[in-house]
């Protein structure tokens, strides 16, 4: 129970640190922290809570990183639905405390800002396609998984997996925030979905379905590399 609340806990902190700087402070007059900065809060959630929260979960925070982490056999079988269903709690949790925080600014309009939700098409930040969008989402989870299994492989550098782990997702989302928004969690996605009220609950089955294919197959790469080495 103590991992499955680890999961809700840090996912809490994904959504939050992420989506909110989103939402809150990226387009903050004079000041926003644009792309970069929220790329960097995206990166520095997993950062922090891969230190304090991968001794007691692992600190997956993420449906798909389980699903790869089961698919390259470093995980569970048994565990997985548990580490789903808590980590989709978290995100919604940390949404609706979202919703709340920004609802306190006048004119805020959850549907008409998109808040932080992942979409393509018309609802791509830069007017991407739908193939573009799952082709970027698959991609992008892939290498997310090969860099955790990487980082996290008992033959990798002590120590150096939270930072490896962080800085990964940092990139990702400098790489492809401007045509999905950047998803490569499920529950993040979620998370954002449903208080959103509009189109975005429409377009989330992608955000499900590619970054799961995306982590099954980094898995399944690092698995075929790592095996080659011993």
């Amino acid at each position: 129970m103590k991992q499955y609340l680890a999961e809700t806990f840090g996912t809490i902190w994904l959504v939050l640190g992420g989506c909110g700087s989103a939402v809150i402070a990226a387009g903050f007059p004079e000041v926003g922290i644009g792309l970069l900065g929220v790329s960097l809060a995206f990166g520095l959630t997993v950062l922090t809570m891969a230190i304090s929260l991968g001794h007691i979960s692992g600190c997956h925070l993420n449906p798909a990183v389980s699903i790869g982490l089961w698919a390259g056999k470093r995980f569970p079988a048994k565990q997985l639905l548990p580490y789903i269903i808590a980590q989709v709690i978290g995100a919604i949790l940390a949404g609706g405390v979202l919703f709340v925080i920004a609802s306190g600014q006048d004119g805020f309009d959850a549907a008409a800002s998109g808040f932080a939700s992942n979409g393509f098409g018309e609802h791509s930040p830069g007017g991407y396609s739908m193939m573009a969008a799952l082709v970027t989402e698959v991609v992008m989870t892939m290498v997310f998984l090969f860099i955790i299994m990487g980082a996290t492989d008992k033959r990798a550098p002590a120590g150096m997996a939270p930072l490896a782990i962080g800085l990964g997702l940092t990139l990702i989302h400098l790489i492809s925030i401007p045509v999905t928004n950047t998803s490569v969690n499920p529950a993040r996605s979620t998370g954002v979905a449903l208080f959103q009220g509009d189109w975005a609950m429409g377009q989330l089955w992608l955000f499900w379905l590619a970054p799961i294919v995306g982590a099954i197959v980094g898995a399944a790469i690092y698995r075929t590399l790592a095996s080659s080495e011993d």
